[in-house]
């Protein structure tokens, strides 16, 4: 008698398998300024600052920037998404034009302008290299030249030897530029000169241009306080316990401060607003 055996996995337990039911892929998230997402490879958090082409830049709360490729591989809100660029950029029409990084358009690439009569005095070569990194681009195409002045004590015997005219005009950066400083002495005494109307001088409440980059650029929450009896470039040194006995230490700690500025959303609003006022004013119509 034939035996009937009850098999009731079947033939081929995996029989069937590769037709189950595929997971649903993750849901698309615009990436608009300011969605805070993770990235899940890194385990990276943050809000989203910037989306050029097919790639996202991410800042998290310590001010750290890290730049990913856009799809999937983000968490929103703990649950898995594939982000996608804003609404705005994946809408036909032209793209955006190109901008610099002090935020204005970018124009065509060519040669630097030739360099105008009217230049900007800024008072040693740290703003100069800072005022270069940011505004540079505007500058060469403005051709607006950018001179260090060493200090400002001597800003007024500079202003006679130049000679400013509505065509030959001074705009001028000072550190410090508070209620009662020499700073504001000295710059009073420019504008009524003989020259003064031909000259701008403004400025930043800053003790040095180094305090014009947001302190969460550099992962804390504000600039350390100096005592007056110490240097104060030395002083943020020590409190960062980096090398501060060379003149060649102080450079260099500059340098780490100013690899952290890529645009002027880096800096103060309060450095940002004067050099923009400085560009306006060696650029206007004679």
């Amino acid at each position: 008698m034939e035996r009937v055996y009850d098999d009731r996995y079947g033939s081929d337990v995996l029989a069937g398998f590769d037709r189950r039911a595929k997971a649903a892929p993750p849901p698309d998230a615009a990436a608009e300024f300011d969605l805070v997402v993770e990235h899940v490879a890194t385990d990276f958090c943050g809000s989203v600052v910037r989306v050029e082409g097919r790639t996202v830049e991410l800042e998290d709360r310590h001010g750290k920037r890290r730049v990913f490729p856009l799809g999937p591989g983000f968490l929103l809100e703990g649950r898995p998404v594939t982000l996608v660029p804003p609404a705005r950029m994946r809408a036909a029409g032209p793209a955006k034009p190109a901008r610099t990084a002090s935020g204005s358009i970018a124009g065509p690439k060519g040669p630097a302008r030739v360099a105008r009569a009217s230049r900007i005095f800024v008072e040693g070569r740290q703003d100069a290299e800072l005022v270069e990194k940011v505004w540079g681009d505007d500058l060469r195409g403005e051709g607006v030249v950018v001179e260090y002045l060493e200090g400002i004590d001597h800003l007024d015997e500079i202003v006679r030897e130049f000679e400013p005219s509505p065509a030959r005009r001074i705009g001028v950066l000072v550190d410090h530029l508070v209620p009662g400083s020499k700073e504001t002495r000295i710059a009073d005494a420019v504008a009524r000169g003989p020259h003064g109307r031909h000259v701008l001088v403004v400025g930043h409440p800053f003790v040095d241009v180094w305090q014009a980059v947001k302190p969460a650029r550099l992962g804390i929450s504000a600039w350390p306080t100096v005592p007056r009896s110490m240097e104060w470039k030395h002083g943020i040194c020590e409190a960062f316990r980096w090398p501060h006995e060379s003149q060649a230490d102080i450079a260099h700690a500059w340098k780490r401060i100013l690899s952290r500025v890529s645009t002027y959303t880096d800096l103060e609003p309060a450095l940002v607003g004067p050099v923009e006022h400085l560009i306006d004013f060696v650029t206007a119509p004679a």
